[in-house]
């Protein structure tokens, strides 16, 4: 089951951590299905080379649980900056590729539910962002940030990184559908061949667990149907967050991901209704052969008599 194709991100570039113009990147990955917030903070913290960042827009993000860091020690003048998501997603600004692996090698400790590490390091979310102080207010256009001033904001950064994050995170629930799909597909060859299902009910009902999984991460775990409540009141920064959620092409691929979705449930509703029927039958069968078991114990005993 193939995903739906979008924009190819700048791997090559990511990987280096160079930009061919003035620009900085913007990475996000999605490592586990959540964080120990509070451990991690404290964790990275203790190492020194992070601190939290105290702005007026700081606190905004404390309220939601997000953790803001920057690094200690400052390279060049823009600032080395990490939001991490309590959903289990990392947004680096301006970081290495070495800095980020690093980083994501420290906060393996505090996940829950972490996901394979091959996973994690090929469904990247990559954009291009410049400090622009010649344009009057911060803007996304073609795919590239342009911030007002020398840097974004907290919260501008924030937006963008929230849009970043769920992308990611969708990504990877992209690929898991994807080795679901794989897993499955002998089954759509059994049944057209009216051959024996190679599949038990435990295992049915453990595949269609793992869908129900799926759809909740997507339709109730996340805010991928709609915009937060954090825009509501900050008209700027839902234009910048729905022109970002436009540009990965998030509404789009997450009904693509519940059209699969749905296909993969009705397949195994109709298994799971199968292999029941099958279930029935031969309890049916096993109930008729004990009757004709005593039935004929019965006839042994009256030719006997």
């Amino acid at each position: 089951m193939k995903r739906i194709p979008r924009k190819k991100r700048s791997l090559t570039a990511a990987e280096q951590g160079k930009t061919s113009d003035q620009s900085f990147l913007v990475v996000s990955y999605a490592t586990c299905e959540a964080y120990d917030l509070e451990a991690l903070s404290s964790d990275l913290r203790s190492g020194g080379l992070y601190r939290p960042v105290f702005e007026q827009d700081a606190e905004v993000l404390q309220e939601m649980e997000i953790v803001h860091m920057r690094a200690t020690y400052q390279i060049e003048e823009e600032p080395r900056e990490i939001f991490f998501f309590p959903e289990g997603s990392v947004v680096f600004w301006n970081v290495s590729v070495l800095e980020r692996l690093s980083v994501l090698k420290t906060i393996r400790a505090h996940e829950t539910g972490s996901y394979p590490e091959s996973m994690v390091l090929e469904e990247v979310e990559i954009l291009h962002y410049l400090n622009a102080p010649n344009v009057n207010k911060t803007r996304f256009n073609n795919g590239k940030i342009q911030f007002c001033g020398k840097t974004g904001s907290a919260l501008e950064k924030y937006t963008f990184s929230n849009a970043l994050a769920l992308s990611v995170k969708l990504g990877i629930w992209e690929a898991m559908l994807s080795e679901y799909a794989d897993s499955i597909e002998f089954i759509h060859d059994d049944m057209k061949k009216r051959a024996r299902i190679r599949i038990s009910r435990s295992e049915v009902l453990q595949k269609m667990g793992a869908l129900f999984a799926l759809r909740h991460g997507i339709n109730l775990g996340t805010d991928l149907l709609d915009t937060p409540d954090f825009y509501w009141d900050r008209e700027d920064l839902e234009v910048l967050y729905r022109k970002t959620c436009n540009n990965l092409s998030i509404t789009q691929r997450t009904r693509v991901m519940n059209e699969k979705l749905n296909h993969c449930c009705e397949l195994m509703e109709l298994l799971g209704t199968h292999l029941n029927d099958l279930h029935h039958v031969r309890l049916e069968l096993m109930i008729i052969a004990l009757i004709m078991i005593e039935v004929i114990f019965e006839l042994l005993h009256f030719f006997a008599r």
